[in-house]
C-alpha cells in the first residue's frame, strides 16, 4: 500500500513500534542508514513483537539508494516546518511518507527532494517541539489508509 521512510532513526523501539505497525497497515518500511541501532538488538525486537516476520522491511545504505527503489512514488516529508497539515495532502497507494531522525529533523538536503506542497506537519499546541516518531509515523498512515477507505483491512 505505502512506504514508510525513517531516514537514520535513532530510537530502536520507536523502530520496533513502526515495524508492528507496519505489518498491521501493509506498508513497506525502509531504513535509511547509518542507523543508530544493531536492527537485532532486544529492544527492537521487544516492540516490534512477532510482527518482525510479517513486515516488509527494506534497508538502504543511502537515501540516494531509498528513491532508486521507491521510483516513482510521491515522496512526502513530515516535518515540524511544514508547509501544510497532513490531513490536507490527497495521498494514494504506491506513496511515500519520509521521517526524520529523532533528535533532529530532516537536512536541507534530503529536503530539497521534496517540493513544498509535499512537506507535510502534524499540528501541536503552540511551544510544544515535536511527537514521538512512533506516534507521528501512525497519524500520518493510518489517515493515508483512511482515504483509501481501509482497503485490505480484516
Amino acid at each position: 500500500m505505502f512506504h514508510v521512510v525513517l531516514y537514520r532513526p535513532q530510537i530502536p523501539p520507536n523502530t520496533g513500534n513502526i515495524i508492528r505497525l507496519c505489518a498491521n497497515t501493509n506498508c513497506t518500511l525502509h531504513l535509511v542508514r547509518p542507523l543508530g541501532f544493531d536492527l537485532g538488538l532486544k529492544s527492537v525486537r521487544r516492540a516490534e513483537l512477532d510482527y518482525g516476520e510479517l513486515a516488509r522491511v527494506r534497508i538502504h545504505a543511502s537515501f540516494a539508494q531509498c528513491l532508486t527503489e521507491l521510483g516513482e512514488s510521491r515522496l512526502f516529508a513530515i516535518e515540524t516546518s511544514g508547509a501544510q497539515s497532513y490531513d490536507q495532502a490527497r495521498f494514494t497507494p504506491s506513496d511515500a511518507m519520509l521521517f526524520g531522525p529523532e533528535h533532529r529533523g530532516l537536512p536541507p538536503e534530503v529536503l530539497e527532494h521534496i517540493p513544498l506542497e509535499r512537506r507535510l506537519v502534524i499540528p501541536m499546541h503552540a511551544g510544544n517541539r515535536s511527537l514521538n516518531l512512533a506516534n507521528a509515523v501512525a497519524v500520518v498512515v493510518y489517515e493515508a489508509w483512511r482515504q483509501q477507505n481501509f482497503a485490505g483491512r480484516g
